[in-house]
């Protein structure tokens, strides 16, 4: 098969993926074009690109892969509401109706969101877990290896142990709903008043600001681990199955208790409970990946699913040493399942090529969303009268765009093709200097306009990692892994301080993109993977001796990263952004005649 269509739609994060003899063409998820964040629509747009970036019909697929079977998941959810009934009826009528309208009949669903879609052309359905194995092991520099994927749930499963070897995956152990860690990790989420499947990244970061005070009850009361890392939840504490709230009253009693409402102030005991889950979701998973590494008999490990996100878990994995080498999947949620879909489908009727090369090597660089031409930047920015400028020179562009760093401006930075993942990686960034004490705030408060306690990570010039981070050697391209700081970067810290006053103080050369306990998620550069990004880091090195920059998605809280150059622009325009640089163009905020009415920002209780 040449072309293979791969998607993913209908609960979150949909996303449209294509594969032109086994190479990865193009891959999107649909927020970036419907503005809508974590769109779980059909991703008719991102398919579109898809097809329009390769220069092809829908007649031209060969075969249109989902990645999970909807019958076998409507069956779980049936015989869950039957299993809880009468209770599970209360939510039962509001999720019939979607479920008879598109999603059991999936195969008419495609059909009406591809048009001309030949009648003739298969139209597959992987397994949902299936789907992320295939997302990390084929993609990966490795011929063998074990893999591990973790979510809410999928089907049934919500966590496997995979071999991958070649071309072919083999599923070894599974542990299946409703024990999971993704949904028990969510459940603490909304607990701790964030929004589940995009606020996990927030309990990430608040944990360091807490103690572990709650990890013995957790264990006493919610989760049994067992030494190979499967695990048993008592349900008692939850309401997941017979309605829309993971948690009740029980569960309330034991951590203190009602819920934090969304946009209060955090109380120090949600701090106690967020390091208290993240602690438990670390120690979960380094038994799940150690058991991963004894079945397999592998010394290299391949992680996707939502809970591959969790970057600090994926660090404990690293320092373990249980792995020579782990590859975690960029987009290990559920946009991920479109490509991982499309690959398993292209391995298992394809065998006889070898598909490795092609795959693994196409990877390496995650640029695979849409491009803008000069033209596209301009007629944009004509289009909304804005004052800007063009230097024609890249040394001479990167030269200025460093100076604005070194000032402590803050840039915002589109290049090439957009990123496949929830991370920014160079192409669709916001940028300043990590050596400001005061950057984290201001662009936390004044641009992202979100909580004042999120961290930022670093981006660092891969050749200079181990002059600040203890890595180890490692590399971390998709920004998946967080360590240490190392000692001689560090500055003492006197005094007891906890909570969020712990803000106040300077920890390390680089205040800005170092946390409360002296750790940061990286992300290494070199010059394959992006050069001019790779060339903006030496030219601030040039400039200030310092290879590191901060490096946060291009966006605001609640919106997905921007697409095109009409997004970018209005998120300037609408923040404090100091400059604004797309391809060769760009744009001094002081510059601007017709100022777009900018975001009222309301506080955020701390």
């Amino acid at each position: 098969m040449k072309h293979i269509l791969g998607i993913s739609a209908f609960y979150h994060d949909s996303a449209a993926v294509l594969l032109k003899n086994g190479d990865i063409v193009a891959a999107a998820q649909e927020e970036r074009f419907t503005r809508r964040k974590n769109d779980e629509q059909f991703p008719e747009q991102a398919i579109r690109f898809c097809l329009d970036h390769a220069g092809i019909k829908s007649k031209d697929l060969d075969a249109v892969t989902f990645y999970d079977k909807p019958i076998t998941k409507f069956a779980r959810m049936l015989e869950t509401y039957l299993a809880v009934a009468p209770s599970g009826w209360k939510t039962f009528p509001r999720v019939l109706p979607s479920w008879l309208s598109e999603k059991l009949d999936l195969r008419r669903a495609i059909r009406e969101g591809i048009p001309e879609l030949p009648p003739d052309c298969p139209i597959h359905f992987t397994q949902h877990h299936e789907s992320h194995a295939a997302s990390a092991f084929y993609p990966s520099p490795f011929d063998e290896a074990a893999i591990l994927t973790v979510d809410g749930v999928g089907e049934w499963a919500t966590t496997t142990i995979a071999r991958g070897k070649s071309h072919t995956m083999e599923i070894l152990k599974e542990i299946r709903f409703p024990h999971s860690i993704g949904l028990l990790y969510s459940a603490f989420t909304a607990y701790c008043g964030f929004r589940i499947n995009s606020g996990e990244y927030k309990l990430m970061g608040l944990a360091p600001y807490g103690q572990p005070a709650y990890v013995k009850t957790i264990y006493s009361e919610l989760l049994d681990v067992k030494d190979d890392g499967s695990f048993w939840l008592n349900m008692d504490f939850f309401d997941f199955l017979k309605s829309n709230t993971m948690t009740n009253e029980r569960f309330n009693r034991l951590f203190g208790g009602p819920p934090r409402k969304p946009e209060t102030i955090m109380e120090p005991r949600f701090m106690d409970i967020a390091r208290s889950i993240q602690q438990v979701t670390e120690e979960t998973m380094l038994k799940l990946a150690r058991h991963a590494g004894e079945i397999t008999g592998q010394r290299k490990l391949c992680l996707a699913g939502g809970v591959a996100l969790n970057c600090v878990a994926n660090g404990k994995i690293l320092q373990d040493k249980c792995f020579d080498q782990i590859w975690i999947q960029p987009a290990s949620g559920d946009a991920g399942g479109a490509l991982g879909s499309a690959l398993a489908i292209w391995h298992a009727k394809d065998r006889h090529t070898r598909a490795s090369r092609i795959t693994r090597s196409s990877f390496q660089r995650p640029y695979l969303g849409p491009e803008y031409s000069a033209e596209d930047i301009r007629a944009t920015l004509n289009a909304h009268d804005a004052v800007f400028h063009e230097e024609k020179e890249e040394t001479t562009l990167l030269e200025q765009v460093a100076q604005w760093l070194s000032r402590k401006h803050v840039v915002g930075w589109m290049q090439g093709r957009m990123e496949y993942g929830p991370r920014a990686l160079g192409n669709r960034s916001i940028l300043g200097d990590p050596r400001s004490r005061d950057m984290q705030s201001q662009i936390n408060r004044k641009i992202k306009f979100r909580e004042s306690f999120r961290p930022f990570a670093p981006v660092v010039l891969e050749e200079r990692a181990s002059d600040f981070f203890g890595l180890d050697g490692h590399i971390s391209p998709y920004m998946l892994l967080v360590a240490d700081l190392i000692q001689s970067k560090r500055k003492p810290v006197s005094g007891n301080q906890s909570g969020f006053a712990s803000l106040q103080t300077e920890r390390s050369e680089l205040p800005a993109i170092t946390h409360v306990d002296y750790s940061a998620r990286i992300q290494t550069v070199n010059e394959d993977q992006n050069r001019i990004f790779y060339r903006l880091l030496k030219a601030f090195e040039a400039e200030t001796s310092c290879p590191v920059l901060i490096n946060t998605s291009f966006n605001v809280r609640g919106e997905p990263i921007v697409a095109s150059p009409d997004d970018a622009y209005r998120c300037f325009m609408n923040t404090e952004m100091d400059y604004l640089v797309m391809g060769r163009y760009w744009l001094a905020k002081t510059d601007q005649v017709h100022q777009a009415p900018r975001q009222t920002f309301v506080p955020i209780p701390d």
